[in-house]
Formats: structure tokens, sequence, C-alpha cells
């Protein structure tokens, strides 16, 4: 089902946003093709069990909280030794051939209406270049959004040897009230034997639709890992990729969601075993209560010259209240018989026997279920390497239950 294209939106605004960052000819042409693929594209898939459809982004009144014209942000980048750190405008003045080689050759622009439209539109992003050799330790962006809409696009290029952390925090302020959206597109492009390590932490207000899409591209021993982190929204669709192309590439992807109110989450992680020797493993935890909803499709697709691959996923949600919902798709596509594999889910309460033995020792309820949650998420924050990102989602977790 293809969505009306705002009235706001026209061949005009997308040359005015274009015109006034001064952009090269391909970027703008580029931004054309994808204005003009909108009528064609379909919205992103979603998961749908018989008689529901569990995510409904063509439903979204993409005329009221999509303002092309005024995005307003103030984010602050902050470098390591060695790498460069810049605002797509800088970017595209100072390396403006690295950027025309890369941007859209991870995450093709017309993938679906989404995309499209946030690459016609993006007015903010970063470029993130490190060269070869270059040990990037502490990157961080910070983006705070101040309009009703805002379109961002992120890329990271780690050259042969290279590597990089990367921590990205997404909030915003207080200057605009009512619904809005915010739509983050990400790629990372490794060279042979790279290490990008990529952090996210989403807590905007739950009146903004958030869309992300973040896609690595992994080289030759090169090794791709995403930690993703969603608090806040009314509504996220978070879409966490990576192609393992080369070979004894590896990946890892991290998430954790703690949804309450009326909160919607959709999350999705694939990977893509192409190369090979290739390894994955996908873990995410999430925790609703309230009313709130959770949706998840975790993705393992082995290819047929993927020989010798590993790969692993689980995910586990638990549900604080008998108001919530959630449903889990895990998959296996396998193509070579030459692979170790499995794939768990499993949604379910806090244990009533657990929470009995812990009363019975003079613990309050309260006390005793907040104990439980906190422990439900350990096993993911264990996998966060990065101290201060580990801590950031602890302490909105444990804001969450206070």
């Amino acid at each position: 089902m293809s969505t009306q294209l705002p009235a706001s939106i026209s061949e005009e605004t997308v040359r005015s946003i274009s015109e006034e960052r001064d952009e090269p000819d391909w970027l703008l042409q580029t931004r054309l093709d994808a204005l003009s693929a909108l009528d064609e594209l379909e919205m992103p898939s979603v998961i749908e069990t018989p008689g529901r459809r569990w995510t409904n982004l063509e439903d979204l009144d993409y005329e009221s909280i999509v303002d092309p014209l005024d995005q307003r942000d103030e984010t602050e980048r902050i470098s390591a030794e060695g790498a460069k750190v810049l605002d797509f405008e800088t970017a595209l003045d100072e390396h403006p051939e690295l950027v025309k080689e890369h941007f859209g050759s991870v995450t093709d622009p017309q993938t679906n209406y989404l995309t499209a439209l946030s690459t016609a539109l993006f007015t903010t992003g970063t470029v993130i270049y490190v060269p070869e050799g270059v040990d990037a330790e502490d990157v961080k962006v910070r983006a705070e959004m101040n309009s009703t809409s805002l379109f961002s696009h992120t890329l990271v290029v780690a050259e042969d040897n290279a590597s990089a952390t990367i921590l990205e925090r997404i909030s915003n302020g207080s200057e605009v009230d009512g619904d809005r959206y915010f739509s983050n597109l990400v790629e990372i492009v490794t060279g042979e034997n790279a290490y990008v390590q990529y952090g996210s932490l989403q807590n905007l207000d739950e009146d903004v639709y958030d869309f992300t899409l973040k896609r690595g591209d992994a080289n030759r021993y090169a090794t791709i890992d995403w930690i993703e982190g969603n608090i806040g929204s009314r509504l996220t669709r978070s879409d966490i990729e990576t192609e393992l192309n080369g070979d004894s590439s590896e990946t890892k992807i991290v998430g954790a969601f703690f949804g309450h109110d009326d909160q919607h989450f959709d999350i999705n992680a694939r990977v893509w075993h192409n190369g090979e020797h290739t390894t994955a493993d996908l873990v995410t935890r999430g925790v609703l209560d309230d009313e709130a909803r959770s949706v998840y499709e975790g993705v393992q697709d082995v290819g047929r010259d993927a020989w010798d691959t590993s790969s692993y996923q689980r995910e586990n949600t638990l549900m604080l209240s008998d108001d919530s919902e959630a449903d889990a798709s895990p998959k296996l596509i396998i193509h070579n018989h030459d692979t170790e594999a499995s794939h768990s889910a499993t949604v379910g309460q806090v244990d009533a026997e657990d929470l009995f033995y812990m009363t019975s020792r003079a613990i309050s309820e309260n006390t005793a279920r907040n104990m439980l949650v906190e422990g439900f998420f350990v096993p993911v924050l264990e996998e966060v390497e990065v101290d201060e990102l580990r801590e950031d989602i602890d302490d909105l977790i444990v804001a969450r239950l206070d």
C-alpha cells in the first residue's frame, strides 16, 4: 500500500533544500530521483499475524508531521585524534569524492517509501571518516531535534585496518508541541580488517514518531557491532542490518527497549551471510508496561556461498502488564549446509515464584519487581562494551521504573 505524498513536498521543495546548502549536482539528482520514486514505493514490510497488522506506518498523518522547510537541530560532534567527524555540508566541501563514492552505497535510497522520503529531504547529518590504520575510540554525536520534523543521514567510512567507536544520542528540545517525526539513516562502509562499533540511544519525547534504518557493509576480516537502545518516542520503527560480504567478517547486534503507556516498538535485526567463515550474534531484550506494544523480527540469511557460517539469535520480551502486547518472529534462511545457527524468542511475564520468594523476605512487591526487571536487562547490558553507553541505558531503565 503506497502513501500519498504530502502537499508540502515537491520538486521545488527539494531544490530549495539542496540549493540552500550549495550541494553538488549529483546529490541534487539523487534527491530528485528519490522524490520521483515515492509514488511507486511501498512502506517498509511489517509483521502480520492472522487478523492483525502490527504496525500501520501508512496510517500516519505525514501531512501534519512533516514540514520539510522548517528543520532545526542542535548537533554536537566530538572527534577522536586522526578521524574526521564533520557535518554533511563541510564533508561535501572537504571530501567531495569520498561522500560521492559512498553515499547510498550501503542503503539504496529507494529501498522503501520512508528511505526515499528521508533521502529527498534530509538537512542534517554527519560524515565520519577514519583513515587507514587510525584508531578512533571516542567519537560522539549528540543530536537534538527542535522542529516538527527532522531528517538526518550519517555516513561512516572506516578504511583498511581502521577502528572506531561511535556513540550517538537522539533527543529533542521543548520548543515544539504536538506530533513530530524524526528520520535517521546510517550507512557504515568498512575496509579490510576494519572495526566499527556504533552505539545509539534514542530518548525522544513520546509525541515523536521515529524511523531508523542503520545498515553496514562488512569487508574481509571486518567487524561491525551495533548497540541500539530505544526508550522514547510514541512509535519507533528500528531496522539494524549488516551484510557480511567479506570472508571472515563479523557482526553483533545488541538491542534493548523499554515501553510504557501506549508506546509502540517495531524492532528488526537482519544479517546476510554472503562471505565464507562469517559470524553473527543478535541479542535483544525488551520490557513492556501499561498498554505498550512491541513486535520483533530477526532474520539470519545464509547465502549459497557462505561456507562455515556461525549465526545466533536470541530475543526476549518481558511484560509487566496484562494490557501490554508483544510478538516475535525470528527467522533462519539457510542456503548452505555448512552452517551452525540457532534462533529463539520468548514472551512472558515476571516469574511469580521469583516475585513470591523476594516478597517473602520482606522486600516490597514494587521493589522486587523493579529488581527483577533490572536483572532481566543484565545479559544485554553485559554485551555493551562501552561503559558510558551501558551506564546511560541503565540509568534510563531505572528512571522508567521509578
